[in-house]
């Protein structure tokens, strides 16, 4: 039986979110509804999630004794990186001694907070199918991976990485030689943690890439369950999501593997909690790509689509209680950017986006925009997913940020 306190008493449930963005602040919110304590930390102040938690909190989270210290100070019953550039290795002393339990594990962080400990359990440990690749060091190294011994590098065209970034940052692809260069740099200014390594993948000629999320929740007999939703479809530019829909329609054989592979992934890691895992698929086959811990970019599409959002998921499935992973109706999400550089922007048309037929907005409240910073997302329900896509892009499309 699963007790939860009141929050900002003696008996609250307290639960600690290391990292704050959009994608957190749902989660927080989620925890709310549950009657849960929140903490929220971010490196910098008025994070979106910052702005709903019971308290904000400003660290440099990738420091371990800071990290420690806050952990010490407030003493959450859960830790849940949001994030990848957290000083795991302290979470890691801290799980082991009892302080504190992360989420899912903080082996599962450590490993997924960079691409190579991910992909080296993947295609290596766990033996699924990914496509090739290498990691480097350096651009001579960068090279070597792509030429390698007779011609049978990685070869062109490819994608780099660094082996610790998010949202697309720091990624591009290789068309021939004279990119090379170009993408290294761009990889070493991408990274979240600036270390010099990357991974460069051989191109994999798929017809379409989903997010399978995957969900490790307490089953009525006590053990853990793996369920899943249906999949999510994505369009990605520069590596950074831009659009999502859900349900993709597959061919059941590639759904079916899709589903083993995502399983065999979060078996491994173990633990409780959502998972947003990446495959590639063509026809009947499916390579996997990545997987997070956590709630994923594409799946603010389940906040318009699942009658539990990937959000409300992940927290029940932390705190221990059942989940529902059905779906409610077809739909689509299409990001708004920032479009600038300006502190405060203020966003216009806002009413005539919501006049666009079953919309909905969510406007994430960052303090900072970028050119290429999302600062919101339309979502939009339809009976069927091209309706919804095209309303969802509608919508963002008038939605016109400015600086103020």
């Amino acid at each position: 039986m699963t007790t939860l306190g009141t929050p900002l008493s003696p008996h609250a449930t307290k639960v600690m979110l290391l990292g704050s963005g959009e994608l957190g602040k749902e989660v927080l919110i989620a925890l709310q509804r549950l009657g849960v304590e929140t903490i929220a930390v971010d490196r910098y102040d008025n994070a979106p999630g910052q702005q709903v938690a019971h308290h904000a909190r400003t660290i440099t989270m990738s420091d371990p004794a800071q990290l420690k210290a806050l952990i010490d100070a407030e003493k959450p019953h859960l830790v849940v990186p949001e994030i990848e550039a957290i000083a795991t290795p302290m979470l890691e002393e801290l799980e082991a001694a009892g302080v504190v339990r992360v989420i899912p594990t903080a082996r599962a962080a450590r490993l997924t907070m960079d691409r190579e400990g991910i992909r080296v359990l993947a295609a290596e440990t766990l033996g699924l199918p990914t496509s090739p690749y290498k990691f480097c060091n350096s651009l001579e190294e960068l090279q070597a991976a792509i030429d390698g011994e007779n011609g049978k590098g990685v070869g062109y065209p490819c994608i780099v990485k660094p082996v610790m970034s998010s949202s697309g940052k720091g990624q591009s692809k290789i068309d021939g030689p004279e990119d090379v260069k170009k993408a290294w740099d761009y990889a070493m200014a991408g990274g979240r943690v600036s270390h010099g390594r990357i991974i460069v993948e051989g191109f994999i000629d798929f017809d379409y890439e989903i997010t399978q999320l995957t969900v490790r929740s307490v089953g009525a007999d006590g053990q853990i369950v793996t369920s899943f939703c249906d999949p999510i479809g994505h369009v990605q530019v520069s590596g950074d999501y831009v659009e999502s829909w859900q349900p993709h329609p597959m061919h059941p054989a590639a759904l079916e593997k899709s589903r083993q592979i995502a399983k065999a992934v979060t078996d491994s890691l173990g633990g409780q909690g959502l998972f947003g895992v990446e495959l590639f698929v063509k026809g009947e086959q499916v390579w996997f790509s990545e997987v997070s811990p956590r709630p994923h970019d594409t799946g603010l599409v389940t906040l318009c689509t699942q009658h539990q959002s990937e959000f409300e998921l992940h927290a029940r499935a932390i705190l221990g209680l059942p989940v529902d992973t059905s779906l409610r109706n077809p739909g689509a999400s299409a990001v708004i950017y920032g479009g600038m550089e300006a502190q405060g922007i203020v966003f216009d048309g806002v009413d005539e986006a919501l006049r666009v037929p079953g919309t909905d907005l969510r406007l994430f409240g960052k303090p900072e925009s970028f050119a290429k910073r999302r600062m919101g997302v339309a979502l939009a329900r339809a009976a069927d997913v091209e309706t919804a896509r095209s309303n969802a892009k509608l919508a963002a499309g008038k939605v016109k940020p400015r600086k103020a």
